[in-house]
């Protein structure tokens, strides 16, 4: 089968023929590939910068963000048949671990990732596990989701830490209204009541947050904190959802945060330099956000099934797997770049 592969780090993928995953285990599962997600931290893997974290070894097929129709099954699967329409969730995991069995799939400490330390999915087939399908409703696409897989499941894993911790007419600061961000936006207005404010440097993205729903779009154009707390009267926000982490967007975030607010990081790529004295005064916190579990994503899938998240997105064939790379650098993808085989 064709596939795209990392052969060393910094240099350019390869379009070579692997041999087609089959199945090896009872709860193995075989996936014809619909749509694989193209995502930036696929650049960060090119530049070498998961080399020693996923201690991989090369060559390898890269992509985490995938769906599409299930080919082949283990003996013991019952909840997918060949032929369903699937999403996979981005982690292989053991379900026996204590983080298994309290539905935090992503901290599962026998996992495996598609696509960062294992064979992913730009390619015609990936073989994953039961534990990792979900089927997706008759009136979705493969293509038109897969990005929803990991972009779509991080973004509504922070959306939901959002929702939990917010009361209606708060405000949620969003740094970042591209692929994960325009996402975001969408499910916090599905299931919080916080007034969304998004902010970007790209005028293009500004507009895309607007069209999804933002309440307040802004340029970050240097005005854009003082903006903010202008819109806050002073306060501040109650919650910074940062898809970015990087470009001095963690200074915003914490400039633009109020008092026992919360600022959710999902983009990384800087450090983030509070004195503790400003955490302690404050008494705000800083909380990470890796992925998101089985049930996110089930979740997800029946919004995006209702129609209130709608990804936005430019389809590439997987030959053409290097110009959808290069157009996500240079900043010209709207929502996600997907390759279809």
């Amino acid at each position: 089968m064709k596939a795209v592969q990392v052969t060393a780090y910094h240099t350019k993928l390869q379009l070579t023929d692997v041999p087609e995953p089959t199945i090896e285990g009872p709860l193995d599962v075989v996936v014809r590939i619909g749509g694989a997600g193209v995502c930036r931290t696929d650049l960060h893997i090119l530049e070498g910068q998961w080399e020693a974290k996923s201690g991989v070894q090369l060559p390898y097929t890269i992509g985490h963000e995938n769906a599409g129709w299930v080919h082949a099954v283990g003996d013991a699967v019952t909840n997918v048949k060949v032929g369903d329409k699937v999403i996979l969730h981005p982690l292989i995991t053991c379900g026996l671990c204590r983080a298994c069995r309290s539905g935090d799939d992503m901290h599962c400490h026998d996992s495996k990732f598609p696509g960062i330390d294992a064979n992913g999915g730009y390619a015609e087939y990936l073989r994953t596990t039961a534990r990792s399908v979900v089927k997706i409703d008759d009136g979705l696409e493969p293509a038109d989701v897969a990005a929803l897989a990991d972009a779509g499941l991080t973004a509504y894993h922070a959306a939901a830490k959002v929702a939990r911790t917010t009361r209606p007419g708060d405000v949620c600061v969003v740094i970042g209204a591209g692929g994960l961000g325009h996402i975001g936006i969408q499910v916090l207005n599905a299931i919080s009541g916080v007034t969304v404010v998004a902010v970007d440097r790209n005028p293009a993205a500004v507009k895309l947050a607007e069209a999804v729903g933002a309440d307040k779009a802004i340029v970050a154009d240097g005005t854009h904190v003082q903006q903010v707390l202008d819109l806050t009267g002073g306060r501040g926000a109650e919650a910074i959802l940062d898809f970015v982490g990087e470009g001095g967007s963690t200074r915003w975030g914490v400039d633009m945060l109020g008092r026992a607010g919360n600022y959710y990081v999902v983009g990384y790529g800087e450090n983030i330099d509070v004195p503790t004295i400003d955490i302690i005064s404050a008494e705000i916190n800083v909380i990470g956000n890796l992925v998101g579990s089985y049930n996110d994503l089930e979740e997800l899938m029946i919004l995006a099934a209702k129609g209130k998240v709608t990804l936005h997105t430019t389809k590439y064939p997987l030959e053409d797997f290097q110009h959808a790379l290069d157009d996500l650098d240079a900043g010209l993808v709207r929502g996600r770049a997907i390759l279809v085989p």
